[in-house]
């Protein structure tokens, strides 16, 4: 019997990944958790004249100027053991490593990108392999030592390379589920859309003294999966409450 529901599971896995509907309860990461349809997006706010966008997307999908995904110190096969981290089918990382033909887990086998904290990787993908016309990798340093604070410094690192870059806007992807870490989702949100204005508003206070002539961001867009879409929302919906008062 034990057996027998261990393959009627299994089978029931298989039906939902081919018919493309994603299941809930693939890892305990997404036990009881509602699901999102893929493409859903909602502005949940602005501020400093910039909107915040959720959208459920994978990062090798997202139509955008520059893609940012974060990535751990290089564990053997990490993106891809799957417990801890997401299976394949919903692993948005491992699509993108897949679109690059290897690459991500390449340069950080070989050493040449190491994932420390706060350390970053620009590439540029041929056309037509991602949704985004640049990737840019930041580091999140040793998965055993996270904390959900590194994001602010994380995500004020995205905001000043976007800059620097000069684009209007940009997606993030935290990839934290992806890598099987079991992240406190709303929380990393609040810090990534915290980090991302602090930055911002200190740019602006450089601008009112003549010393930068950054082109203005209009939009960030935070990827999220489709179990994770909402309470990502309520993380960010909380940091611009907080920023806007």
């Amino acid at each position: 019997m034990k057996n027998l529901k261990h393959l009627l599971g299994s089978l029931l896995l298989i039906a939902f990944i081919s018919t493309g509907i994603v299941p809930v309860t693939v890892t305990a990461q997404t036990t009881q958790a509602k699901t999102t349809a893929l493409g859903t997006h909602a502005i949940w706010g602005t501020v400093n004249g910039i909107a915040i966008e959720g959208m459920v997307q994978g990062p090798s999908a997202q139509v955008t100027p520059l893609q940012i995904a974060c990535v751990f110190e290089y564990t053997e096969g990490d993106i891809f053991n799957s417990p801890p981290a997401l299976p394949a089918p919903l692993n948005g990382m491992v699509h993108l490593d897949e679109a690059l033909k290897g690459l991500i887990t390449e340069v950080r086998k070989s050493g040449k990108f190491n994932g420390h904290a706060l350390e970053t990787l620009l590439i540029t993908p041929p056309a037509g392999t991602l949704g985004g016309k640049q990737l840019l990798l930041i580091g999140l340093g040793d998965r055993n030592a996270f904390t959900p604070e590194l994001m602010v410094s994380v995500s004020s690192v995205a905001m000043r390379e976007a800059l620097k870059l000069g684009v209007d806007s940009y997606a993030f992807a935290s990839d934290l589920k992806d890598a099987g870490i079991d992240s406190p989702t709303a929380l990393v949100a609040e810090n990534v859309v915290k980090g991302a204005i602090e930055a911002y508003r200190t740019d602006v206070w450089l601008k009112e003294k003549g010393l930068s002539n950054s082109k203005p961001i209009t939009k960030i867009t935070l990827l999220a999966g489709p179990a994770f879409y909402t309470v990502a929302g309520d993380g960010i919906k909380k940091a611009i409450t907080t920023l806007t008062k």
